[in-house]
């Protein structure tokens, strides 16, 4: 697939899946800083972020692409939190960030420094704990990464956020993302891509795995002419998930592999990469915060992907709707996995386990612990928890004694 350039010189056009990906980062951004810098003993936060495909930074609509995106959120949340701070009697925070936008075109990169100057300007004048240092660069981002790796790593930044939005190609490799993960002790990624360039991947380095996934909905895949036709159905939905999932699964400990649920079609993915289950579930979270931004098709409890689809499967929006049914599987899938544990798990094991393949929201999980009448939620302390919202990771999940659930055959399996 060959990807339209934005035009930033003459004003690139905001199209509705970059906005709604947008959307998700701006909100998903803002609470990464503020978990980051929750700790009252606190005060300093220091962190990169990459933006890998940064364009011209404002769309000819006036809204901000992500270099300004990542930059106000900086200012609103730095804000935000020292008058939070303040108001507490905490020492104030400083945050300091390094933020790196590179682009192939020398063009968008001369037209992005003329919108962030004024922003850095006005921090800097106003601002006094939020320290940015801005580097600029114009080459194709594999041509580029090792000398980012090697400049964060040699500044001993271990905290960064790479925002990696290729416009439809593929331009950048697994085995980058890979180390991405790798060479960082706190790495998360968003990785946005077009789903004819992974099928155009997998055409020629798993031909087999292609077509496993793709003959069952009726598509060659020796000929995708008939890819536009499947865009909008779910099956096609349910296949492809499976399909991104399966190609980046051994790049981190936690993949996110839901579309962009977009009216021309689930064309384009926006996955999230991570090496802690928090950043997963924190990404959930913001997603239930803008349903319907996202899709996922398959189960919604905590195996996600374990479904016949020539029997089960839906579509999964990240609404109300979406939340009644993964909480009414949540009621089944918890016990069983607590049994496979034994009959007690700490609550940290458990998040562990159940965010590389969950689309569920905290609140939906923790409202079944205490809800399920076959589960106990104990402190350390030897107590019981009764209230979903204060469940802590240093909690014990574990099975009551008389017990309601039996072993059933696995969601992959039933007719």
């Amino acid at each position: 697939m060959v990807a339209k350039p934005y035009t930033w010189k003459d004003g690139a056009t905001l199209e509705e899946h970059s906005r709604r990906k947008h959307q998700i980062i701006r909100q998903y951004f803002a609470r990464y800083i503020r978990v980051r810098c929750q700790l009252p003993q606190q005060s300093k936060f220091r962190f990169a972020i990459v933006d890998g495909f940064a364009g011209g930074g404002v769309y000819n609509c006036g809204a901000s692409g992500s270099p300004l995106i990542f930059i106000e959120e900086l200012r609103a949340t730095s804000i935000e939190l020292n008058l939070r701070r303040a108001n507490e009697g905490m020492s104030p925070l400083d945050i300091e960030c390094v933020l790196i936008f590179n682009d192939f075109d020398p063009g968008a990169i001369e037209i992005l420094k003329q919108h962030v100057a004024p922003l850095l300007a006005g921090i800097k004048e106003s601002e006094p704990r939020l320290h940015l240092e801005v580097h600029y660069r114009q080459q194709e981002f594999e041509n580029v990464y090792a000398e980012i790796r090697e400049f964060l790593q040699y500044n001993r930044v271990q905290s960064v956020l790479f925002n990696l939005d290729q416009c439809g190609n593929s331009r950048v490799a697994h085995e980058t993302l890979t180390d991405i993960i790798a060479s960082f002790s706190s790495p998360e990624i968003f990785y946005t891509f077009a789903i004819e360039a992974l099928i155009s991947f997998l055409k020629k380095t798993d031909p087999n795995a292609l077509n496993a996934r793709l003959n069952p909905i009726g598509v060659d895949a020796d000929s995708v002419s008939n890819l536009g036709l499947m865009m909008n159905n779910q099956a096609w939905l349910g296949a492809t998930e499976r399909l991104v999932f399966e190609a980046f699964e051994r790049c981190a400990s936690y993949v996110s592999p839901f579309s962009i649920h977009n009216p021309n079609g689930w064309n384009y993915w926006m996955l999230h990469f991570a090496k802690s289950h928090r950043a997963r579930q924190e990404y959930n979270d913001v997603l239930h915060d803008n349903a319907s931004t996202l899709a996922h098709y398959g189960r919604s409890g905590l195996h996600m992907l374990a479904y016949d689809p020539q029997h089960e499967g839906g579509l999964y929006l990240f609404d109300m709707k979406g939340r009644d049914s993964a909480k009414s599987q949540l009621h089944g899938d918890i016990p069983r996995l607590v049994s496979e544990f034994g009959d007690a798990v700490s609550v940290a094991d458990f998040y562990a386990s159940i965010y590389t393949a969950t689309p569920a929201h905290t609140q939906d999980i923790h409202g079944v612990m205490i809800e399920n009448p076959d589960l106990q939620v104990v402190t350390a302390r030897g107590g019981d928890r009764g209230a979903p919202h204060t469940i802590r990771p240093t909690d014990t999940l574990r099975l009551r004694q008389q017990r309601s659930f039996s072993f059933s055959t696995p969601p992959s399996k039933r007719r």
